[in-house]
């Protein structure tokens, strides 16, 4: 389905181009009929929009709370999870951080032809200024169901860190409730497929908008974001492969060459979970324990998703530029930190970054709709962001082995080995549960 989806938002792009170009050449905008037809095809895109909302307040809380709880309640984070979480921290504030780095040197929207950017900066007005003592308070919820009606994602984040690690302490007793978060969350990613089967009439109708009211211009900013975000993205594999290449030394290369093959699933189609079965093997084969890569990468899809996070940061100054609006560095710093939490916990599949970024838009007062005009391209930037999903995970699961001292030697890369299992609870569960058997001397060696 997700390359036929491809295809779908593919063909929906050029036809918006086409038919947007040619109300733009046939219907002067003081035509009826260009108000008409414009308000139609904004209107397929705000349909999108507000299903895009449906989903933050429960993904966003189902996800956390069955996270938090199926950490806690293992006695796995010991030195390897405590150690695994730290380079996951790490790995997210840098990615965050390079991406708005970039997107404020680059400034790929500042002056891009977006028709209704006056219009939205006016109903915006000022961006909210937020001293760190008011932002601070604005966090924690009185109301936790106002926090969900409302879609603030920073107080739904609160609520959700009390929720996990409550369950967790209540251990049994709590179960249901786990489970039944569990299936929320597996319910709302469904649901986040269904929506994004109406991506290609989204994609259709935001392109034929700009291009009716703007002309191809538009074209040319989507060129130059895809560029400079890749350009972005390479910076970044240079980061992550240095840091690798600290403790794996010359291994670094040999990990390179066996993840090839993972790399172009995940390239491909743009899902960092289609590459999990063989990014299980070919780290067996670089000599990574499968006790250890069964912790270390279903946790790393949900909480090292190094590619992700940098293009939330990018995508969301982006939008601001595109619709003029100037944020201070406090208020971006804010917007990373938010970032920071509210990427841990959502699911690799392709798209669901365009959750996070609508609740951080929402919670800034930034234009949401502004996600619609990213929309259009989010297909190729996902490519490469999930690209680098993959890269970050292996090189953490190799850098975290090799500092417990259980690295082995690798097996001859043609060596055929049996397929890894094909799915992996996004929460990391099942690797949870293989970590729990791990019996280590005091280097850390398995015994």
């Amino acid at each position: 389905m997700d390359r036929k989806l491809t295809w779908y938002i593919l063909a929906g792009m050029v036809l918006g181009v086409i038919v947007g170009y040619a109300v733009h050449l046939g219907i002067p905008a003081s035509d009826p009929w260009f108000e008409y037809l414009s308000k139609s095809f904004k209107l397929l895109s705000d349909i999108f929009l507000n299903l895009i909302k449906l989903l933050v307040a429960p993904l966003v809380l189902s996800t956390i709370v069955v996270g938090i709880a199926h950490m806690g309640d293992s006695s796995a984070l010991g030195r390897i999870g405590v150690r695994a979480i730290s380079w996951f921290i790490a790995a997210s504030f840098i990615s965050i951080a390079l991406g708005l780095l970039m997107v404020n040197l680059f400034q790929p929207g500042v002056g891009a032809p977006i028709p209704d950017a006056a219009e939205a900066a006016k109903m915006v007005g000022e961006v909210k200024k937020l001293d760190a003592w008011e932002f601070t308070f604005s966090i924690f919820p009185k109301n936790a169901l106002e926090a969900l009606a409302t879609n603030n994602i920073l107080q739904i984040l609160v609520f959700s860190i009390f929720a996990g690690v409550a369950l967790s302490a209540i251990g049994e007793r709590g179960a249901v409730l786990v489970r039944g978060a569990d299936a929320l969350a597996e319910m709302m990613l469904q649901i986040t497929g269904y929506v994004m089967r109406f991506a290609p009439f989204a994609v259709f109708g935001a392109i034929a908008n700009v291009v009716a009211k703007s002309g191809l211009a538009i074209l040319s900013t989507y060129l130059e974001l895809l560029v400079e975000f890749y350009a972005s993205l390479v910076l970044l594999w240079i980061i992550l492969l240095t840091a690798g290449w600290i403790f794996l030394r010359q291994r670094i290369w040999q990990l390179i060459r066996y993840i090839r093959e993972p790399l172009l699933i995940a390239f491909s189609t743009a899902s960092s979970e289609a590459a999990l079965p063989k990014m299980f093997e070919q780290l067996d084969r670089f000599g990574i324990p499968r006790r250890i890569s069964g912790f270390m990468l279903p946790l790393g899809y949900s909480f090292n998703l190094d590619g992700s996070m940098m293009y939330m940061s990018f995508a969301t100054i982006f939008i601001a530029q595109a619709y003029g609006l100037d944020l201070s560095i406090a208020t971006q710093v804010l917007i990373l930190l938010t970032l920071m939490v509210s990427s841990k916990g959502i699911a690799a599949v392709p798209r669901a970054s365009l959750v996070v970024i609508t609740g951080t838009l929402a919670q800034f007062g930034l234009p949401v709709e502004g996600v619609a005009i990213i929309l259009a391209i989010d297909q190729f930037l996902d490519m490469g962001r999930t690209a680098t999903n993959v890269v970050g995970n292996a090189v953490a699961t190799s850098v975290i082995t090799k500092w417990e001292g259980m690295l082995q030697v690798p097996e001859p890369a043609e060596m055929e080995l049996p397929h890894a299992p094909a799915h992996t609870s996004h929460h990391g569960a099942r690797g949870l549960e293989l970590a729990e058997d791990m019996v280590t001397d005091e280097r850390g060696k398995p015994v």
